[in-house]
């Protein structure tokens, strides 16, 4: 195995049952199994990876209710600067066509332990709340969505929201492109009550806004995911953490260098390691594995800094002390 190839995951190949316009620029994809047969179960807040052509591999967050085991929908925004996956999707892909895709996976789920549930989507990260909220209304939850968007021309499950927004469990937010008259996110996140658990999916902007607004509030009950990455973010200020280092592995003792070049997974790989990864920039959290000794720069976007006492994605992030070992 090269060091630029790694395990291939299960796929699934399943029918484009149908697509539509939804919102400005967003196209609604539902996914079925060909023969008509259930497809693996997923639980709010889950993805999956969609497989296009020239190897180019996108995650998009499930929007259906996770009762629904006879369908995958995904929502998918044209970005006009983009890597090309959202492109391909409106321009190349058509209803009857088989989609290659991952079984779900869940780096953005509920918390069992809250009492209330606060979400905050700005644009298209209504994706992965739309799940949420279809599940917290049937179990009688106590929950309220903040829907951000510009106009209402650019916002998304209207159909499908329409009951909530009606019984004000879901509000939203037009700002006409001047995020000053949208949502007051600072006022709203100013206090935390016991129990109250925050999400929130969304560009940058709203994504800074919404970290720096519930930094006072009580570790383990902020809960985020991002669907881009600024390249920015995969780099570091920290000499050590740019350089080489070694990593150990738990179950044998072998200790494996990593230069200044190579990610931890690609020498992982080098040494016969089967360790699966997807976007390989920290965004989906297939690769992530737990270590036991070393300091961490930690550069992925999707694990909180209670999960960083004890995990790290061996895609992108580096070693700030000379040595790490991991639970391998």
């Amino acid at each position: 195995m090269s060091s630029d190839e790694g395990p291939k995951s299960e796929r699934l190949g399943l029918k484009v049952l149908s697509i539509r316009e939804d919102g400005q620029d967003i196209k609604v994809f539902e996914l079925v199994d060909p023969q008509g047969k259930d497809l693996p179960p997923f639980t709010a807040g889950s993805h999956i990876d969609v497989f296009l052509e020239g190897e180019v591999v996108r995650q998009y967050s499930l929007s259906n209710d996770p009762s629904e085991r006879h369908r995958y929908r995904i929502g998918v925004l044209k970005e006009k600067v983009g890597r090309g996956g959202s492109q391909a999707m409106h321009e190349t892909i058509r209803e009857g066509q088989t989609l290659e895709v991952s079984p779900p996976r869940n780096n953005f789920a509920l918390r069992e332990e809250g009492t209330r549930h606060l979400l905050l989507a700005g644009g298209i990260g209504v994706t992965p709340m739309a799940s949420m909220v279809a599940e917290l209304a049937r179990q009688g939850a106590d929950f309220t969505l903040h829907y951000c968007t510009k106009t209402r021309g650019h916002t998304a499950f209207l159909d499908d929201l329409g009951p909530l927004i009606e019984n004000q469990k879901v509000v939203l937010h037009h700002d006409g492109g001047d995020p000053a008259k949208g949502l007051d996110i600072k006022g709203l996140l100013a206090e935390h009550s016991p129990g109250t658990h925050l999400y929130y999916c969304g560009p940058a902007g709203f994504m800074q806004a919404v970290e720096a607004s519930a930094a006072h509030w009580p570790q383990g009950t902020v809960h985020f995911e991002y669907f881009s990455v600024d390249p920015a973010h995969l780099e570091s200020d920290d000499a050590a953490a740019s350089g080489g280092f070694e990593v150990e592995i738990a179950s044998n003792g072998k200790v494996l260098q990593v230069p200044a070049d190579k990610s931890i997974v690609q020498v992982l790989w080098d040494n016969g390691f089967d360790v699966e990864t997807s976007c390989e920039s920290g965004l989906c959290g297939t690769c992530v594995v737990r270590y036991t000794e070393g300091e961490i720069d930690h550069r992925d976007m999707v694990l909180d800094d209670e999960e960083h006492d004890e995990f790290l994605t061996v895609c992108c992030s580096r070693a700030k002390s000379k040595r790490i070992v991991l639970d391998l």
